[in-house]
């Protein structure tokens, strides 16, 4: 990558938090920009260096050839609806504009598109075949981005993501607040990816970019989510939340949602593609890791980079 890049993060949230700030720790000249769908959110992000702009399916970017102008790397991040991704429908014209000189582009999707295993494993290989509205949503939405690859050679890259946890983001905000519940569902185990390694996974593609390639995102090891719950209760010093079984959880369609998939995702390519070596192969090391980085801003007083867009911990695919 020169010295003169522009990364444009349709959906500057969490994920693009965390990308923009990797980006600017390289030294090199970063100039970052992207959309939110919040105005205060927009006054946050551009209080911190970040040309933000309001944009939702019903509000377009009002100058897109303006505010997307020399972008060279692009990252969507918008969640789909019925009709698959809103940006692609609104945007895709003014986003093959910005040829040939875009360097690459990644839409993040979610591993939701392999659908239910009953535990198996899965590669990038695999046949997908959602098993929940938010996973066929999603596959739909691969297919747009995929499709300006194909006919435009747009350098698209896909990422299926596992759930993404981090610092403000994890089953320790769970536990800390009171909101964590220890369910129990036999056989059952959830993927999961920490944001660094995330990160570290994007800036590898973006280094050695593949237009067309498909990767999974999920550290070393499937866990049950009771599992990952009590450990967070234990690093806090806490009783962990009584265990409750599946059949009596009585939980609500979203959360319910993310039980209906058990799968186990394999993250051989990431590894051996583009070189990635996890730093938290395991939620252990990563909920200990995010424990100590917010622990050390508490200690200097200061407000840690993600504050503004942490949101509730969820065990299913977070791709804000």
């Amino acid at each position: 990558m020169t010295s003169q890049n522009k990364l444009f993060c349709f959906g500057y949230g969490y994920t693009c938090t965390f990308l923009g700030e990797a980006l600017k720790a390289t030294g090199q000249d970063w100039k970052l920009a992207g959309t939110t769908r919040n105005m205060n959110k927009r006054s946050l992000l551009r209080a911190e260096g970040i040309e933000a702009h309001i944009f939702d399916k019903d509000k377009p970017l009002a100058d897109p050839n303006l505010w997307l102008r020399d972008t060279t790397h692009l990252l969507i991040s918008t969640p789909p609806d019925h009709e698959g991704d809103y940006t692609f429908e609104i945007h895709a014209d003014d986003i093959l504009r910005l040829m040939p000189n875009i360097k690459w582009v990644g839409y993040l999707s979610t591993t939701g598109v392999y659908g239910d295993r009953d535990g198996a494993w899965v590669d990038e290989t695999s046949e997908m075949r959602p098993s929940s509205i938010r996973g066929t949503r999603r596959l739909l939405a691969e297919e747009q981005w995929i499709s300006l690859f194909k006919d435009a050679k747009l350098p698209v890259h896909i990422f299926r993501l596992a759930g993404i946890y981090g610092p403000g983001r994890s089953a320790i905000d769970s536990v800390r607040v009171g909101i964590a519940r220890r369910i129990m569902k036999a056989g059952h185990a959830f993927c999961r990816i920490h944001v660094e390694d995330l990160v570290t996974t994007l800036m590898a593609s973006m280094n050695n970019p593949h237009p067309g390639q498909v990767y999974n995102l999920a550290d070393d090891e499937a866990a049950p989510s009771h599992e990952v719950i009590a450990y967070a209760a234990r690093l806090l010093g806490r009783d962990p939340p009584p265990l409750v079984r599946f059949e009596d959880a009585n939980l609500a369609p979203i959360t319910l949602s993310f039980y209906s998939d058990n799968k186990r995702v394999s993250n051989a390519k990431i590894k051996k593609d583009l070189g990635v070596q996890l730093k938290y192969p395991n939620y252990r090391l990563g909920l200990e890791a995010c424990l100590a980085l917010e622990k050390s801003y508490a200690d200097k007083g200061e407000q840690p980079p993600w504050s503004v867009q942490v949101g509730p911990e969820f065990h299913g695919n977070i791709t804000s």
